[in-house]
């Protein structure tokens, strides 16, 4: 009531109820803010890389995330919205977490610089994880790039992305059939993924295969580095990893207890200068060495003794690390750097030639055990000046007999018949170094249902293909792209499809960004 006893004016009580609205929000907004530095304050402490702008984006992705549970249009709709909300709260707070987590694993916990490392993932099966020479950084607004791993599904949609405080090289999934005191063996969220650094590194990391978080972070011990590659045993329960005595430059190859934290139990000689890549034979009893023969300085990557190089291909007890066999190339500057293994046991190899770019050397071969020497695939004309004396990565398809080469120097990847050991065909992909087998391509054609066979058209014509089911590999390459190449393959029914043409067909998703030297199918 005013003075003379009046009601205030409707005008003067919406005043004061956006007033008092106002300084309400006020309070709020000033109360939000206080909280939010005294978190990023305690952040600060425990995470140096920590940005204010993390909250922003926090909230656009739980926006966003909440939009999309809206947007569903029936009950079961929701359902499956909602569940993927709770995940990725789940995950969100787990990922929050992860730095916490990493300071209690592994055995070198106090030597690792975990900093840098930080994980954003999305609730999608993932297919294949890749290095990642150059990515954006989810949590910033900069267009700062970074380093890291990056976990991809069945479509080559990016799952998670993993930043790293170095760039990587090797990725290597531990078996399905492991146990490792995990309750769901078979599920790939109970795998393990190991990153390795780029040679020549000090550091190997431990992955959660769906997630893309740090597991553990294992520092080389004193006298030794990495050589950028490791391979599990078939049941999963060791890791060996090729790792350089600094002090004497003798390879090594270093075993990992991966039920116990990766603690390091063993080391064998590799019988040879710089170890590479290796391979699990398929007897489950054999390690399969590429030594190199490259003499490698730590800290500017120089190679010291190419006119004194020394490669080998070495068979070891993964037992007690006893010589079963070493062979040696041609040349001694044909570096014998990446391997595959067939199933039927015959080693793939991949040459690195270190001399004179006008020499024209064999740079992909083929090995058994008992062999006396390598036996080169077949090059049209011989010429292998086309891969430009550098094999990046080999991936073998058994079923199917096939294998894919790339080279990024040469800007081409190649697939073979391992049948007939000839080359089917190139395609130009600039940059292009992983290789791996597309998901469900090591089933036998013989396999493909009556709907693959219809269609099929029948022709006069016996060599026939099929239209779909076709194996191949995935390809990644630098600048950003993952390139299906699936090969033309007979149909059951005796007709030719006369939908694709040429012996490879090539489907290239783009990315923004730039994939690294290694790709590996889960």
């Amino acid at each position: 009531m005013n003075k003379h006893g009046r009601s205030k004016t409707r005008p003067a009580l919406e005043a004061n109820v956006v007033k008092n609205s106002l300084g309400t929000v006020l309070g709020i907004m000033l109360g939000t803010v206080a909280l939010v530095g005294i978190h990023h304050c305690y952040r600060k402490q425990r995470l140096p890389e920590a940005r204010l702008q993390d909250y922003w984006t926090g909230l656009n992705v739980q926006l966003l995330t909440l939009a999309k549970f809206l947007s569903a249009t029936s009950p079961a709709d929701y359902m499956t919205q909602l569940k993927r909300l709770q995940y990725t709260y789940q995950q969100a707070t787990s990922a929050y977490q992860n730095y916490d987590s990493l300071s209690l694993s592994g055995p070198n916990k106090d030597s690792m610089d975990l900093t840098a490392i930080h994980s954003t993932m999305l609730a999608r099966p993932v297919s294949w994880v890749s290095g990642v020479s150059s990515m954006p950084q989810i949590n910033s607004l900069t267009s700062d790039s970074c380093c890291g791993v990056v976990g991809i599904d069945a479509e080559r949609q990016i799952v998670w992305q993993t930043t790293m405080p170095e760039r990587v090289h090797d990725i290597v999934v531990q078996p399905a059939v492991s146990s490792i005191n995990k309750a769901n063996a078979t599920n790939n969220s109970s795998r393990d993924v190991v990153v390795m650094g780029r040679r020549p590194s000090e550091s190997f990391w431990v992955l959660d295969t769906a997630t893309g978080q740090v597991q553990h972070a294992i520092t080389a011990g004193a006298d030794r580095h990495f050589y950028g590659h490791a391979c599990y045993s078939l049941d999963g329960r060791q890791l060996y990893v090729t790792e350089n005595n600094t002090l004497t430059l003798n390879g090594k190859i270093g075993v990992y207890d991966a039920n116990n934290n990766y603690q390091k139990i063993a080391e064998f000689d590799s019988y040879g200068i710089g170890p590479h890549e290796l391979i699990i034979h398929p007897d489950s009893q054999t390690l399969i060495i590429a030594n190199g023969g490259i003499k490698t300085e730590q800290a500017s990557r120089e190679e010291l003794n190419l006119d004194t190089m020394h490669p080998s291909l070495v068979y070891l007890n993964r037992h007690d690390g006893v010589l079963l066999e070493q062979i040696v190339p041609e040349y001694k500057q044909m570096s014998i750097r990446h391997l595959a293994m067939h199933d039927d046991g015959t080693v793939i190899i991949g040459i690195q030639f270190q001399g004179e770019k006008h020499i024209n050397v064999p740079l992909v071969l083929t090995h058994q055990r008992g062999d006396r020497e390598f036996k080169p695939l077949i090059m049209p004309n011989n010429q292998w000046q086309r891969f430009h004396q550098y094999i990046a990565s080999v991936a073998v398809d058994s079923t199917n007999n096939l294998l894919c080469v790339t080279t990024p120097i040469g800007g081409c990847a190649a697939i073979y018949d391992l049948t007939t050991r000839e080359l089917i065909d190139d395609v130009r992909l600039l940059d292009c170094a992983g290789a791996s087998l597309l998901s469900g391509s090591g089933l036998s054609s013989n396999t493909m249902t009556s709907d693959t066979e219809l269609d099929c058209q029948t022709s006069a014509n016996d060599e026939t293909y099929a239209s779909a089911g076709r194996p191949g590999f995935i390809v990644s390459d630098g600048q950003g792209q993952l390139t299906t190449l699936s090969v033309n393959i007979r149909c059951a029914n005796g007709a030719i499809n006369a939908k694709p043409a040429g012996a490879i067909i090539i489907d290239s998703q783009l990315h923004k960004m730039s994939f690294d030297n290694h790709l590996q199918a889960l």
